[in-house]
């Protein structure tokens, strides 16, 4: 039964806490991970159609000055919402909300050059909920352990995370 698209941070939350993880307080990177792969699993009421890049998900890393540029790895689950009215408006566009977990790490030499890996993210992934989605979530976790930084980063433990849920630009 697909959700309302305002309960997505909730339903993640409760994926992260079934697996004894407050959002808060991720310490495991892998246990976060797969309760963001059941997440984006989970049907979502009120946005546009897959084909239409109404759902999506990416992962990004970094260093950005809203966590005082410390190496950070985020998921994020992107919707666009259909909203109300003004669909028949020739610049309609949808709302874009992101509900995004980020972990905040502390220096470490396994991860100082960061910021030179060139990528800063993987790129939204609008595949369909069942297996095409579950395919491309293996898929990113892949192109994560191929970057020795992001290898090293998915098995340390973040100082602090949060859970967030905001329209995007």
């Amino acid at each position: 039964m697909p959700i309302p698209w305002r309960s997505g941070a909730e339903v993640f939350a409760q994926a992260l806490r079934e697996r004894g993880i407050e959002p808060d307080a991720v310490r495991d990177v892998g246990a976060a991970w797969d309760a963001f792969g059941e997440f984006c699993q989970v049907e979502v009421d009120g946005i546009e159609r897959t084909e239409d890049d109404g759902d999506g998900f990416i992962a990004e890393w970094g260093r950005w000055d809203w966590n005082d540029d410390q190496p950070s790895l985020s998921f994020g689950r992107l919707l666009a919402v259909t909203g109300t009215g003004g669909r028949d408006d020739p610049e309609w566009q949808p709302e874009y909300w992101k509900v995004e977990l980020e972990l905040i790490f502390p220096e470490d030499p396994a991860w100082a050059d960061l910021d030179g890996l060139g990528h800063q993210d993987t790129g939204y992934d609008f595949d369909e909920i069942g297996a095409p989605r579950a395919d491309a979530l293996v898929e990113v976790r892949r192109f994560i352990e191929s970057y020795p930084q992001l290898a090293a980063m998915w098995r340390a433990e973040p100082t602090r995370s949060e859970l967030t849920f905001e329209r995007a630009g």
